[in-house]
């Protein structure tokens, strides 16, 4: 009797990691599947908001292009400040990502208003 006792409670510690292994592996890497990084806000503060914040803490992470060496390994250090982790340079951008929309039409225009310089000249 005692060994059969043993047993039925084996049986139940096994399948009882079993379930908590499958819910651990299974479950939990689908857990913010939709939401993504912003899982971490639950149901607060409404859909339309957490879709914003997400596209915004989604380039905040994300890794840009150097341009002094070309590769992949910018990343946001502080607010507005971005560092190459490959060959240390700091550069000043944006907040949330590396360069801002009115960055890009300021360059443009400068490169823009040099070529008219130049071929006046």
């Amino acid at each position: 009797m005692g060994r059969r006792k043993w047993f039925t409670t084996f049986i139940f510690i096994v399948g009882f990691v079993e379930v908590l292994l499958f819910y651990l592996f299974k479950m939990g890497k689908n857990r913010t599947r939709k939401v993504g990084i912003t899982g971490k806000y639950g149901t607060r503060y409404g859909a339309t908001l957490r879709k914003l914040l997400r596209k915004v803490e989604v380039s905040q992470h994300a890794t840009y292009r150097c341009t002094f060496c070309g590769k992949d390994s910018v990343k946001r250090t502080n607010t507005g400040i971005w560092s190459c982790k490959s060959c240390k340079k700091v550069v000043a951008g944006g907040a949330y990502s590396l360069s801002t929309a009115s960055a890009v039409t300021v360059r443009s225009t400068i490169a823009r208003l040099r070529k008219i310089q130049s071929e006046s000249a």
